[in-house]
């Protein structure tokens, strides 16, 4: 394509065109057959060649803790490596709701291909039919494995495990421990990991975080890191290298993520040569504690499990927004949800329960403290669910987290409704990967939510779960061997002009960040860029906000590299340090972010143009024009991003506008 006609482009000024690309591991034939097929026609390891081949995962969360502990079962050398003081504080912890499986133990209708059908539906329509049911197909078999490993699962009274329902969906096939499945999951993947370490075919770099990747005659061979501790830069060298680091909501400053969540690992793999798929997906959660003044670092998610029994509402009239909400009376109050889809009432999808709560709040109808210049609030009530099922049981189902927000908010949420408000949570986008897991390096794989495969432009609840066990525990170990059966792979040395390059990279980049010696903190940088990603690019974007977005990230990136101030040496413990090389890779993502919502002139999911909506107010897509996968190539510090399209082709699946009425 000519220049001129990449500028007849939705936003084609600010990139360029590149080639299509296409999945080509996926396999063809019946979609129920594909993994089976493709777990047979995979190359086969024999044990004693497993055990000359080395494999690095970066994260210890559900999907790096998983992977790490099924290669090393299998015999791999494997070297895992997090940030944190313990594989156990990876942020897989923070889930709270639940895991998806198609078990269909209520007999209500569940089944692989229903699990298939929502998901891709829930995406709206953006996500890859093979991967989506292969998901789907192996849900059941996580079960299994976590129950195996004595993960606690809520039991019915006959001692069955029991389900609740989420967002999106019309069934009950939700497995959950309380309201911390996330932890219990994590422990359960910490526990097969470390007897791996224990056995000895896993080694565990705790405190230690990625900052460039490796690559030799195009494939990658190793990371370097920093010992978080003593400072200390490290090579590590190994055949192949996961990264399964998590997603890139912090870009936001605001988030329900933990505040060491990272872009760097695979950011500093998209600058290597990495396509970045689909970085505009942002998920905005619609359950989490509303921001209560400018003195916050992070948001608080309230699982969406709760809008299984709590019913969401907004008075009908301003002048009661004012009031206890004890005191206002229930035909004053407006249950929107089950006003606008009475199919889905509270349970529709994330994206959507999110958009209609800002437009309440919008329309002067919010509650809560006024925050900047309106009420940032809608309730969630649980009087209902207790007047039917008893405080007791109520207290069983979701203490944990009726405990917490009385922590926080000092409200009691039994007595007083809960008020929650939209914030930035999962990240749809990250790495593009092909059916095997491996992104357009060879030899690197992303899994769980450091790649886009799975849930398009929208994930329904419960879903990262089963995705990041998915790949860690099933997928992954099946299709990386693919690649593995080449080997022996020829050693490689630290001298190698790669790995010499590559270090010293890192080294100089720290230098230069330290040298700088500005006048404004990092965590000033983070906040601006978080104000800007969300007034711009959050849940309502337009091409003249995304247009003044990029303006305004291209100014503070200059600016950033001018005027930061990094405290501190580089030899030893500095959080400034840590902070600042985040915080610069997450301004040129944010820059990515708003021209891939700038070129994309449709809405779907959680991206929302409003150039582009029905009637209604709902999303409006484009499958004439925009039926594809994004996918960036880096094009340079001072080039345009390069796009790559990857067509969408549904056979199983009709493609339609959505619809949760």
């Amino acid at each position: 394509m000519t220049d001129t006609q990449t500028q007849d482009l939705p936003g084609g000024d600010m990139f360029t065109l590149g080639a299509p690309i296409a999945d080509t591991k996926s396999p063809d034939g019946p979609i129920e057959q594909r993994w089976t097929t493709a777990k047979f026609e995979n190359k086969l390891v024999n044990p004693s060649n497993r055990r000359k081949l080395s494999v690095i995962i970066v994260g210890t969360g559900l999907a790096g803790a998983a992977a790490a502990a099924t290669l090393g079962e299998a015999g791999y050398h494997v070297k895992s490596f997090c940030y944190q003081d313990s594989p156990r504080r990876a942020h897989s912890i923070a889930a709270q709701g639940g895991i998806n499986a198609a078990k269909n133990y209520n007999d209500d209708g569940d089944s692989t291909y229903r699990l298939f059908y929502d998901t891709v539906k829930g995406g709206d329509y953006r996500s890859r039919e093979s991967n989506v049911y292969r998901l789907a197909e192996v849900s059941t078999n996580i079960i299994d494995q976590c129950v195996a490993q004595g993960v606690p699962f809520a039991r019915d009274y006959g001692g069955l495990l029991d389900n609740r329902s989420f967002g999106g969906v019309q069934v009950a096939r939700t497995f959950y421990a309380r309201g911390q499945t996330g932890q219990q999951l994590l422990i359960g993947a910490y526990q097969a990991m470390e007897r791996q370490v224990a056995g000895g075919t896993v080694a565990s770099f705790t405190r230690h975080e990625m900052l460039e990747l490796i690559v030799k005659d195009g494939k990658a061979r190793g990371i370097i890191a920093r010992d978080m501790v003593t400072g200390a830069i490290e090579t590590h060298l190994a055949d192949a290298v996961v990264l399964a680091s998590g997603g890139y909501g912090n870009v936001f400053f605001l988030s329900t993520n933990a505040m060491g969540c990272n872009v760097t690992a695979t950011w500093r793999a998209h600058r290597k040569g990495a396509y970045f798929g689909n970085p505009c997906y942002t998920q905005i959660h619609p359950t989490c504690i509303p921001v209560s003044g400018d003195h916050q670092s992070k948001l608080t998610l309230m699982s969406e499990s709760l809008r299984n029994d709590g019913r969401i509402w907004v008075p009908k009239n301003r002048e009661d927004c004012d009031k206890d909400p004890r005191d206002i009376a229930e035909e004053d109050r407006d249950y929107y949800l089950e006003r606008i889809y009475p199919s889905f009432g509270n349970l529709v999808p994330r994206d959507i329960a999110s958009r209609q709560a800002k437009y309440m709040c919008d329309e002067g109808r919010g509650v809560g403290p006024v925050v900047g210049d309106f009420r940032r609030g809608v309730y969630l009530d649980f009087a209902d669910a207790i007047a039917r099922l008893g405080e007791d049981a109520v207290r069983a189902k979701y203490g944990n987290l009726f405990d917490m927000y009385a922590r926080i908010t000092g409200e009691d949420p039994y007595k007083v409704p809960m008020r929650i408000y939209p914030a930035v949570h999962y990240t749809m986008g990250g790495l593009w990967v092909d059916y095997d897991l491996e992104t357009t390096i060879p030899g690197l794989y992303a899994t769980g939510e450091a790649n886009f495969s799975d849930h398009g432009a929208n994930r329904l609840g419960a879903s990262s779960l089963m995705q990041c066990l998915a790949d860690g525990y099933f997928v992954l170990p099946n299709t990386i061997r693919n690649y593995l059966a080449e080997g022996p792979f020829e050693p490689i040395s630290e001298d190698a002009p790669e790995v010499v390059e590559a270090r010293q990279a890192v080294e100089g980049r720290i230098k230069t960040l330290l040298s700088i010696n500005g006048e404004r903190t990092v965590d000033s940088f983070h906040r601006e860029l978080g104000n800007i990603m969300w007034e711009f690019c959050g849940m309502e974007r337009t091409e003249e906000g995304l247009r003044k977005a990029i303006d305004l990230i291209r100014g503070l990136k200059e600016e950033f590299w001018r005027n930061v101030r990094v405290l501190g040496a580089a030899d030893t413990l500095n959080q400034s340090l840590e902070k600042a090389g985040r915080v610069a890779d997450f301004i040129e993502l944010g820059e990515l972010m708003c021209i891939d919502a700038l070129h994309r002139r449709e809405s779907c999911g959680g991206h929302f143009r409003a150039e582009s909506q029905t009637e209604d107010g709902e999303a409006l897509r484009h499958d004439d024009e925009f039926a594809y996968v994004a996918a960036w190539e880096f094009g340079g510090d001072s080039a345009a991003p390069v796009l790559h399209k990857e067509d969408l082709v549904y056979n199983f699946i009709e493609l339609k506008q959505r619809s949760y009425k």
